[in-house]
């Protein structure tokens, strides 16, 4: 079942209700080396005009990250990553000053500091677990810590790293969510303020990527609202056989079928053309208000 989200900003902007309608969210790189466009928009000016773009397409959150999390891609250190959002964080905070913004990353201090300087949520691509030594043990979560103590919401994403045997993939998937649900409550997170995403294309075969689609009301049963971030990844380059800027028919239906399934935002890099395909899941899935007039034919 789909959840109604009530959160809230650290800074007191308005978020978008989940209530009516599946939110979007815009993808802003400001990566030398992100799969799909890596490099078109570190530069600052060219960050601010993609996400300008996005917003007048119709996105309701905007996603910015400095450390690519393509399969094999390069970490980066925290000065590094902060030297890279930051700038952009600012001028686009500035261009769009109410405008919801996220910052993707797993580094507590880079999520701090991105919130000090006005973004809404963090999208944490490692389920709030990085830094523990023992993800069942008591430890509290460092990102968890910094969500509660500024008040900004959290997206966990499920991300083990290298994929399990199929046998036993669906229960570990989902035991690794629920442990990440824990630890972000432990550390002080309320509720209202958790996301959840499956990280589809992270430690996951091609299989169980698609197994995750298929699945995906179970993971909204776990009682939080769900992101779905399929965008261009290499699974549907797979089964279409396409480049990454291909793959636009695979991405619709992944997202048609996610909000089918329980979505309640989708990440996306192209949110003009994704926008209709949404639209019409959603009046599918919850039917339009009022008296329609159909057309008639002779």
């Amino acid at each position: 079942m789909r959840q109604v989200k009530k959160w809230t900003s650290p800074h007191g902007r308005a978020l978008p209700s989940t209530q009516a309608r599946t939110l979007l969210m815009g993808i802003v790189n400001v990566t030398p080396d992100s799969f799909s466009d890596g490099g078109k928009f570190l530069a600052v000016d060219a960050a601010v005009a993609q996400a300008t773009r996005l917003a007048a397409d119709g996105a309701d959150v905007l996603d910015l990250g400095a450390e690519s999390t393509r399969p094999g891609g390069a970490t980066v250190d925290t000065t590094t990553e902060l030297d890279r959002l930051l700038p952009a964080l600012r001028a686009v905070r500035e261009a769009l000053p109410h405008m919801p913004l996220s910052v993707d990353t797993y580094k507590a201090a880079v999520a701090e500091a991105a919130i000090a300087e006005g973004a809404d949520i963090i999208n944490d691509v490692r389920g709030g677990l990085h830094g523990l030594t023992e993800r069942h043990s008591g430890e509290r979560s460092p990102m968890g810590i910094v969500a509660a103590r500024t008040g900004a919401p959290l997206v966990l994403m499920h991300n083990r790293g290298t994929p399990l045997n199929d046998a036993i993939f669906w229960k570990s998937f989902l035991e690794e969510l629920q442990c990440s649900i824990t630890h972000a409550l432990e550390a002080g997170v309320a509720q209202r303020q958790l996301w959840l995403d499956p990280g589809f294309g992270f430690g996951k075969t091609p299989a169980q990527n698609l197994e995750c689609l298929r699945k995906l009301s179970q993971v909204a049963d776990l009682g939080l609202p769900v992101l779905l971030g399929t965008s261009r990844k290499s699974t549907l380059g797979l089964v279409l056989d396409a480049p990454v800027l291909e793959r636009h028919e695979g991405n619709t239906a992944t997202v048609v079928w996610g909000i089918a399934n329980g979505a309640a935002m989708v990440r996306v890099h192209d949110i003009a053309a994704i926008r209709p395909a949404v639209r019409m899941a959603d009046a599918i899935r919850a039917g339009l208000p009022g008296p329609l007039v159909c057309e008639t034919y002779s």
